[in-house]
């Protein structure tokens, strides 16, 4: 019940008892009450001195002096008034009683309180009042949510893989527990704090975690909720959560996907007057106007800090930019290690080995690996989810589900299997190449085929060797065709195998300076995005047909030498292309021990878990394209430290 309601209660009640009390003012004391037969009997017995007589009710006096009162029949009695004077009774009239000044005050002007009483309700209603809810009224309110610090649970124990960031953040939290600490020695600790950083890093809720480590009020905003169709909307929700924070400081406002509000300004089609730029403007003065802000700390979150306006990150303002990146290796282990204590484990969980496996991946990404881990063994009713689950979760995240129901006639099935064995060797035998972890023949999202490579480590460069390794084995799907089924017998499986060695060999020769023909020098532009990892908008910076001519032969020279090169690797390996064929053939996947045994001209020993495709592994695969249609496959976009091209899962 909001407060309007319990006001119009309230004076409800209030009216109620002045109605009495106003009746009751002047109460006598209830005479002797006799029935009407009785008051005929004693007039005609010369008892009555006096009556007065009010509608129906008669009151009197006796003549020795007693009170008495009754009440007449409805009908007519045409000889009561005879009967009182022939015995001598004296008659009085009442005039009717008015109500005072005040009862017909209070009754005229009921109803006008009552809807005067309606019309604030309404008004409460639409200004957002009631119930907490917004109204049509309330577009000038923040839209800012308060958490107090009693319903904020995370802590810097709930974040891990961040600890460079943690530390950045630290003192933020010392300085909302005791400032003096700091104004002792004029130390001023900044007034905004902005979290830059891929998706999924974890930047909401490391800001989470400094509420919760400093038991400040925590306020929570998304950059596009600022600004609605109505102008001036912005600035005055920006001015009104200031001031909400205010009373509530020392406190932390966390305003998510800033750069919705806090673009550059001058580049839109209003110019200064556009309704982004004016809640900016706001924004701006607010943090650092004339108006000190203190004990106001405002954290903000992008992944685009390059379009943000440069007021919005001077000193004073956001002056501390905070980098989350994604996890290395140990920082995987850690976040997994946070997920994995919300499910049951089996004995065999080895979170080093999932780490070890997903290069790339966000804390996002880390705990949808648990969640799928935890669905799989549901499915299975299984009480624990074990070392299977997750790696089978992993799988299905990097590359997609399994497609068991899809059938392949013998002819096509047998061409993967060479196209994914050609794959695998040239990368257990190429130099400096990432260990091969299992090979598939089961299709997988638009992969007809997968060939998995585990690194042993984070790799955030890339050698010579290793650049002209990565491009031989994706060519080695390609050869592994054309040695078993002819030059005309060359499918389009290996389109996107071709598509990542010509990039690889192109950025060789004109980004890396890896040519001695060109030299080091930068021919092609590069304005990748740096968090968004979305493609390159330039062009070549150098416009002679010369120079393109020396890179288009600089590139097809690199090709011409990796396919050789890989051609021959398989042609001196023939019988172990064979034989890793057939057991692709016969299981349908094979390990890392399967994959030794044929390299060591053993038959492969039966897999360990045929049910669950056998074990699975690593973040760099090799995936064949649909022979149907030619399109690119295994290449979901995903970026990657160990992986040149900012690509994952597909060679």
């Amino acid at each position: 019940m909001n407060d309007m309601a319990k006001n119009l209660i309230l004076w409800l009640i209030i009216a109620a008892v002045l109605l009495t009390v106003f009746n009751n003012f002047s109460v006598d004391n209830a005479p002797q009450s006799m029935n009407y037969s009785q008051f005929v009997q004693q007039v005609q017995n010369d008892s009555i001195n006096k009556v007065t007589i009010d509608g129906y009710t008669i009151r009197g006096e006796r003549k020795d002096g007693s009170d008495f009162q009754t009440i007449r029949p409805a009908t007519e009695d045409p000889k009561l008034m005879d009967d009182l004077l022939s015995h001598n009774v004296t008659v009085e009239g009442k005039k009717p009683d008015e109500p005072s000044i005040w009862s017909r005050l209070l009754i005229a002007s009921f109803p006008i309180l009552i809807i005067l009483a309606i019309f604030l309700f309404f008004m409460r209603q639409m200004q957002g009042g009631g119930a907490g809810k917004g109204g049509p009224m309330s577009f000038g309110k923040s839209k800012a949510k308060l958490l107090s610090h009693e319903n904020i649970k995370t802590t810097f124990k709930d974040v891990a893989g961040c600890d460079e960031a943690k530390e950045e953040v630290e003192e933020l939290v010392d300085y909302l527990r005791d400032p003096g600490k700091f104004q002792r020695l004029g130390g001023q600790i900044p007034r905004g704090v902005l979290m830059v950083g891929p998706p999924g890093t974890g930047k909401t809720l490391l800001a989470k975690a400094i509420a919760g480590e400093a038991k400040v009020p925590f306020f929570t905003i998304s950059g596009s909720d600022f600004v609605e169709m109505f102008v001036g909307v912005g600035a005055s929700r920006v001015r009104d959560m200031f001031e909400q924070a205010k009373k509530q400081s020392p406190c932390i406002i966390f305003i998510d996907e800033i750069d919705a509000v806090g673009r550059s300004r001058g580049s839109g089609m209003g110019g200064g007057h556009d309704e982004r730029e004016q809640t900016l403007n706001q924004l701006l003065v607010e943090m650092d106007g004339f108006e000190a802000n203190e004990g106001i700390i405002v954290i903000a979150a992008t992944n685009r800090p390059d379009v943000l306006d440069p007021a919005l990150l001077r000193p004073g303002r956001f002056d501390r930019q905070v980098t989350v990146g994604l996890p290395d290796i140990r920082g995987r282990e850690h976040i997994l290690g946070v997920h994995l204590r919300k499910v049951p484990l089996a004995e065999d969980v080895k979170p080093e080995m999932i780490a070890r496996g997903t290069p790339g991946f966000s804390g996002a990404d880390l705990a949808n690996v648990v969640n799928e881990a935890a669905l799989f063994a549901a499915r299975k009713n299984r009480r624990l989810v074990g070392m299977s689950e997750l790696e089978m979760a992993k799988d299905k995240i990097m590359m997609g589900a399994e497609k068991r129901s899809m059938v392949m006639n013998e002819k096509e099935k047998r061409n993967t299997a060479y196209h994914e064995s050609g794959h695998a060797i040239i990368g257990l035998l190429m130099p400096e190449h990432d260990p091969v972890y299992k090979v598939t023949i089961i299709p997988r999202g638009r992969a007809l085929g997968v060939t998995m490579f585990l690194p042993n480590e984070d790799r955030y460069s890339y050698t010579r060797q290793q650049l002209i390794s990565q491009i031989c084995s994706l060519f080695g799907g390609r050869i592994a065709e054309e040695m078993t089924l002819g030059p005309n017998g060359v499918t389009t499986g290996a389109s996107n195998d071709i598509k990542r060695a010509t990039e690889l060999a192109h950025n060789m020769v004109a980004k890396w300076g890896l040519s001695a023909e060109m030299g080091p020098l930068m021919y092609d532009e590069d304005e990748s995005h740096q968090f968004l990892g979305g493609p390159g908008q330039g062009g070549s910076k150098f416009s002679s047909p010369e120079t393109s001519t020396r890179l288009d032969k600089e590139v097809r020279r690199i090709i011409d030498e990796c396919y050789q090169q890989a051609r021959q690797i398989l042609e001196d390996n023939r019988d172990k292309l064979d034989n890793m064929a057939e057991a692709l053939v016969k299981y349908e996947t094979i390990d890392t021990d399967q994959i030794r045994d044929i390299m060591e001209g053993r038959d492969p020993r039966p897999p360990k878990d045929t049910n669950d495709g056998g074990p699975s592994g690593g973040a760099q695969a090799d995936a064949a394209s649909d022979s149907d249609t030619g399109e690119e496959e295994g290449d979901d976009g995903r970026r990657r430290p160990s992986d040149p091209l900012g690509g994952t899962a597909g060679q």
